[in-house]
């Protein structure tokens, strides 16, 4: 099977948006961001960070910013003291990571193929002596 590229004529905003995605999402906060809120819906900023678990404050609010732009969330501002804010996934957002399924599949069905492609790649270790 051939490697999938643009037409000729592709529109060059096409291109650019489909690198800038697939750069997007292909960091480990979005996809992380994406599996989480598809499981379990709508939360609150801290119910998020607990359940990712290492992310910073910083890269959190960075990553939900760069999918709310995208507009793979809606962040939902309550009016109350202290503020309360929500972030759940667009049906963008749904359909972004559905798509991302078939990644995941794939990685499943040829796990080992790749393993063994890299161990061939890197060779045996060097004995120590």
């Amino acid at each position: 099977m051939p490697a999938p590229h643009p037409p000729a004529d592709a529109d060059p905003r096409v291109e650019a948006l489909v690198h800038d995605l697939i750069g997007r999402v292909a960091d480990k906060w979005t996809m992380l961001i994406l599996e989480i809120l598809e499981e379990k819906g709508e939360l609150r900023f801290t119910e998020l960070s607990r359940a990712i678990g290492t992310i910073s404050q910083k890269m959190l609010t960075q990553t939900l910013r760069h999918m709310e732009r995208d507009g793979l969330v809606i962040r939902t501002v309550h009016p109350v003291v202290p503020p309360k804010v929500e972030y759940r996934l667009t049906e963008l957002g749904q359909s972004l990571g559905a798509a991302f399924c078939g990644v995941w599949i794939w990685a499943e069905q040829n796990l080992a193929t790749v393993e063994t492609a890299r161990e061939t790649f890197d060779g045996p270790l060097p004995s120590g002596g």
